[in-house]
């Protein structure tokens, strides 16, 4: 699985490097795995089969399809948008490296089917369904997607109900997959664009958080604030339409949010050094630029780290954060600030997760990779085979391997235990692998 490269740099350091290639493809069958609804002819993950297909809005509207959040069947909608912002933000920004890989289709597929999810729940210029699945019934269960028989009651904001937080980041998504879009499918690009426009607009004039709006929610995905996907929505929605309405509401709103003076972050809550990055590449404008890099210089500088090197930023989901920061200072690079020790500060992050930490954490990958994630569907043996809480209990490995899902990983002293039971270590996400994902098209790209 590993390659020896020379990388181009002050110090033209030869190092090991990992098949990023191979992780871009694993990572996008992960997605396949996720999916929710009926499943296409030309679906690659085999075991997956039809599910929750009478997924449903209150008046009857069609809910089916996006993605199943984690190890569990609820479709959480606001880091489902999140997902989908950065899967785009990776198509548009290392298009280079999807097409290497061989994988462009694919990676579009991805952000699509979950898209067209988003479309769906858009229902009206000021309502939009935010979650389907009761989070505490979803997770009293252990089976397969395709045997729930739980009800799965739909929940939305509305005008009397807002939610600026998800309708910005849903308006973000949609803007972001425009651009993807646009030179392959022009009439869905043009929807794409359309729906963004409206979620926008629902989201600045019916100011609030979703997760007071939609309370199911609030013990899963609790929004922190709902400015800074204010920001975000504009910015993305200036990059796809080259509107300057769009980019002075965007600094408008910055500076009225004092976004500025935030601590650096890129989150599925928190999108302010992803805000940060976008307005200094789209205005070239220094401050941008100085603020971004006084949070890659803290990240690199001062930030916890673990014994063997990875940026320990939070104990829930620890590599989803690095890679989420990886990102992040791969973007920085891109911008031309301290391009070669940036990129090999985020490439070090990378390989921490895929084996550098002295094992692979993405399943189905490398050495010694997860075999017992927290995850339900792949836990599972093919029907007609019981699957319960015996099969939760088990000591066996999953019955199918879940390629490409990147683990919650080690604990702030690189300690793990490939342990089910233990959803903070070893649970996966959609949006663990977001970012992630982006990171590793980006060093496809740059092919290192």
């Amino acid at each position: 699985m590993r390659v020896f490269v020379c990388l181009l740099s002050a110090l033209a350091l030869c190092q090991a490097a990992y098949d990023y290639t191979t992780v871009l493809k694993s990572s996008l069958l992960f997605y396949e795995a996720q999916r929710s609804g009926k499943l296409p002819a030309d679906q690659k993950v085999t075991w997956r089969k039809d599910s929750a297909l009478d997924d449903k809005g209150n008046n009857g509207e069609d809910l089916t399809g996006g993605y199943y959040d984690a190890g569990d069947f609820v479709k959480f909608g606001f880091p489902l948008a999140y997902t989908a912002t950065v899967l785009a933000w990776g198509l548009v920004d290392y298009e280079a490296g999807y097409s290497s890989a061989g994988a462009t289709d694919d990676g579009r597929k991805a952000v699509k089917w979950a898209t067209d999810y988003l479309l769906k729940a858009h229902t009206a210029a000021t309502e939009l369904y935010g979650q389907v699945g009761d989070g505490d019934a979803d997770h009293a269960y252990w089976g397969r997607p395709e045997d729930m028989t739980m009800a799965r009651p739909a929940y939305k904001i509305d005008a009397s109900r807002p939610g600026s937080d998800l309708a910005g980041e849903t308006a973000a998504a949609l803007a972001a997959a425009s651009i993807v879009f646009k030179g392959v499918d022009s009439s869905y690009s043009d929807n794409l664009l359309a729906h963004a426009k409206q979620l926008f607009d629902f989201a600045d004039n019916y100011r609030g958080k979703y997760s007071d709006s939609i309370t199911q929610a609030s013990n899963f995905y609790a929004s922190g604030d709902y400015k800074d996907e204010l920001v975000w929505a504009a910015t993305w929605l200036y990059r796809a339409t080259n509107d300057n309405t769009y980019l002075t509401k965007a600094e408008s709103l910055y500076n009225e949010f004092g976004l500025g003076n935030w601590n650096g972050a890129f989150n599925w809550d928190n999108k302010v050094s992803g805000v940060q990055v976008l307005l200094a590449k789209l205005t070239s404008k220094q401050a941008y630029k100085d603020t971004v890099q006084g949070y890659v210089d803290y990240l690199i500088n001062n930030q916890q780290k673990t014994p063997k090197g990875l940026l320990y930023i939070d104990q829930w989901g620890t590599l989803r954060h690095a890679a989420n920061a990886a990102l992040i200072i791969l973007q920085a690079a891109d911008l031309g600030i301290s391009a070669d020790s940036y990129r090999q500060f985020a490439k070090k992050q990378i390989d921490y997760a895929l084996g550098d930490g002295g094992r692979s954490y993405v399943v189905g990958f490398g050495d010694n990779p997860p075999t017992h994630p927290h995850h339900r569907s792949s836990s599972c043996p093919d029907a007609p085979a019981v699957c319960d809480w015996n099969t939760f209990n088990s000591p066996d490995p999953n019955f199918h391997v879940l390629t490409g899902a990147l683990v919650g990983g080690p604990d702030q002293n690189d300690n793990y235990v490939d342990d089910r039971s233990d959803y903070v270590s070893n649970e996966v996400a959609t949006d663990y692998n977001a970012g992630f994902q982006s990171a590793v098209a980006a060093l496809v790209t740059l092919g290192v």
